[in-house]
């Protein structure tokens, strides 16, 4: 395996196979597609260049493939469309709130535009008067925030 297979891999196995779980039937069925969503990212690492996706989002659209592919396999349909959220409580809303509380207001704003409201990040660089790389970045590592502080608190996706 390449450096780069192996540093996705470490980076991004656990987001990918949550993904791949949540629309398949066993942890079993989940481990075998997430293992065939690795083995073809690192036969395709090397087409995979500069200026491509960022390497998630690919391996998402990989996963999304061999869904489709198990499924095709097993004869059954499966949703590829997000899975209903879970259930949270207040608790859980309480704890957003105060993860969203520690970031600046520039960066807070950049969240709920560019997830809630779903602006472009052309439109939010014009705003903050930042490069478009500067505004993924900057959500980045706001959204990193936020993850630090939910898991502090103990609340997991």
């Amino acid at each position: 395996m390449s450096d780069a297979a192996e540093h996705a891999f470490r980076l991004h196995y656990r987001d990918v196979y949550r993904f791949v779980r949540r629309r398949s039937a066993t942890d079993v069925e989940a481990e075998d597609v997430t293992a065939e969503v690795f083995a073809a990212a690192a036969a395709g690492l090397d087409r995979f260049g500069p200026g491509a996706s960022p390497v998630l989002a690919w391996l998402y659209t990989v996963a999304r493939r061999r869904l489709v592919d198990e499924a095709r396999r097993r004869g059954r349909i499966v949703p590829l469309a997000a899975a209903p959220p879970p259930a949270y409580g207040a608790d859980v809303a309480r704890a957003i709130g105060r993860a969203l509380a520690t970031l600046s207001h520039d960066d807070r704003m950049l969240v709920v535009r560019k997830l809630v409201q779903g602006h472009s990040f052309r439109a939010l660089s014009a705003e903050l008067g930042v490069s478009e790389a500067a505004c993924k970045m900057r959500l980045a590592r706001a959204l990193e925030r936020v993850r630090d502080s939910l898991a502090q608190e103990g609340v997991e996706p």
